[in-house]
This record gives C-alpha cells, sequence and structure tokens, in this order.
C-alpha cells in the first residue's frame, strides 16, 4: 500500500472569513476566492504553500487540489511556480449539481475529484481541508503500512490550543480498544460530548485528515446521505455510514499536537511568524 497522493479541499465559499473580514474593513479577500490563498507568515506567501510544504517533507508526491470553477487564481498559482517544489499538481473542479444554487459539500467535492482522476480508484490517498495547518508528522503517519483499508488521525484534546467550546464543535470519536473508529459524530451536542472521553479522559476529535483506499471509499462518497440541515453531502457522514457498515475498516491514528486553523480574521496573525 503506496500513498504518495494527498487531496486538498479549497473549493468552499470560505463564508466566514469573508464576513469577518467584512466587519474589520479587510479587503484581504476581494480578489482571492478561498481563505487558503491569504498571504500569512513573513514573505506573503499564501497560507496554501506552507501546508504543501509540509506534505512534501512527509514524502507526497502527487497533490490534488478541489478549486470551485471560479478556479483562476489557484492556476496562477501554480503556473508561477507559487507551491513548494517536489510534486505534481493537478486540479479538480468541484461543480455544482443541476438545481442547486451551491455546492453538494465534502463528499460530493471527493467523488467528483475521483471521478475526474480515475487512477485515484485504484490506490490510496490522503484527504484533508485546505485551512489546517496540519504536520509534517500527522501526514506522514497517514502514508504508514495499516492493517485496514482506510485510517484518520483522532486527535487528542488536551493538545489543543482551543477553548472547550470550540473544542465542542469538532467531530468526537467513539475508538475500540484496539484502536478502530466505531462512530464519528460531527459537531455534538455539548451535553453529549463527555461520553465520547476514552478510558483515560482524553476525548478525540477529527479534523478532517483521513486516507482512504478510493476503491472502497468511493460508493460511500456517491451514496453519501444528504445532510438535513446543512443540505450536503459531509464527509464524516460517509465515514460514519461506512464504519457502520464494515467495522474495523477506519484505523484511528493517535496524535497529541495544536493544529492552527485559518477560520476567521482573528486567525490570521497567528500565521505571522511562518518563514
Amino acid at each position: 500500500m503506496e500513498n504518495i497522493s494527498l487531496i486538498i479541499m479549497v473549493g468552499g465559499a470560505s463564508s466566514r472569513m469573508k464576513r469577518s473580514l467584512k466587519e474589520r474593513d479587510d479587503q484581504v479577500m476581494d480578489h482571492i476566492p478561498h481563505k487558503s490563498l491569504i498571504p500569512v507568515g513573513k514573505n506573503g506567501r499564501p497560507f496554501l504553500y506552507y501546508l504543501v510544504q509540509n506534505a512534501v517533507e512527509a514524502g507526497y508526491k502527487r497533490l490534488y487540489l478541489i478549486t470551485s470553477p471560479e478556479n483562476t487564481a489557484f492556476q496562477n498559482l501554480i503556473d508561477q511556480g507559487g507551491l513548494p517544489d517536489g510534486l505534481e499538481i493537478f486540479l479538480a473542479i468541484q461543480t455544482v449539481p443541476e438545481g442547486r444554487t451551491k455546492p453538494l459539500g465534502t463528499a460530493d467535492a471527493l467523488q467528483q475529484c475521483l471521478d475526474q482522476y480515475p487512477e485515484l480508484k485504484q490506490g490510496t490517498f490522503t484527504v484533508c481541508n485546505g485551512d489546517n495547518l496540519y504536520s509534517v508528522g500527522a501526514l506522514g503517519d497517514l502514508r504508514s503500512d495499516r492493517n485496514a483499508p482506510h485510517a484518520l488521525i483522532s486527535y487528542g484534546s488536551s493538545g489543543f490550543d482551543y477553548t472547550e467550546e470550540r473544542i465542542a464543535k469538532f467531530a468526537v470519536m467513539d475508538i475500540s480498544e484496539d484502536g478502530f473508529l466505531q462512530q464519528i459524530v460531527e459537531k455534538p451536542n455539548v451535553e453529549d460530548v463527555p461520553k465520547y472521553k476514552d478510558a483515560s479522559g482524553q476525548l478525540r476529535v477529527s479534523m478532517n485528515i483521513f486516507s482512504f483506499s478510493g476503491k472502497e471509499i468511493y460508493p460511500y462518497l456517491k451514496n453519501c446521505p444528504i445532510d438535513a440541515v446543512r443540505d450536503e453531502k459531509e464527509l464524516p457522514k460517509a465515514v460514519a455510514v461506512l464504519v457502520e457498515q464494515e467495522p474495523r475498516s477506519v484505523l484511528c491514528i493517535p496524535r497529541s499536537e495544536h493544529i492552527p486553523d485559518l477560520t476567521d480574521a482573528n486567525d490570521i496573525q497567528l500565521f505571522k511568524n511562518l518563514d
């Protein structure tokens, strides 16, 4: 099982970031489609640069960016050599289905990527958000050999530098004693969060970084139920259905570390010291 492909989802509307910037009369996103392109660090590089740099260090060779049809900014970034060297880079476009005004969600985004690049259905790959700065170690863990077709990083909440209120909004996990995912709950009710703590009292959460067997995850992406509230097919829901129907198919790899997150305008200054 060789995993040299990383898929990064950068096709969202970045609505929360845009609202918070508007409140501060900040025009940083006036001409860029996604928050992953916001300039950060000492050299004003796009946030995405640093995530891709970590991927290169972790040993990935192919990068797939899932974008919206308005992806000129990403194409320009690639054409102008604005991302680290060492990767073949491909753009996948998530189109909006007929009859809808917005994309169908992250499970649909990944399905469309696999449809556009069928080679991904024949191998193993990693997929993650474009607004989290995942570490080299986490990205590398998902390239390691494992005794399951799929895997995810299960983060110990004690390693985060976030408030408990913010942590409670993440997806929490129920993990078996031998390390397999039994249940994943996206944005659980606050009063239910304590019941998901493990024997050591640690709350294990998902930050949407997974490794999948393309062939085996594809049917669950295609048949993912549409969330009644958000009206989208969400990747965590596809994973929840997967583990319900195929127990012991998703290995949970534990890590304890903070993951810098680019959610709203206040987060931008957290990345000011990146080289």
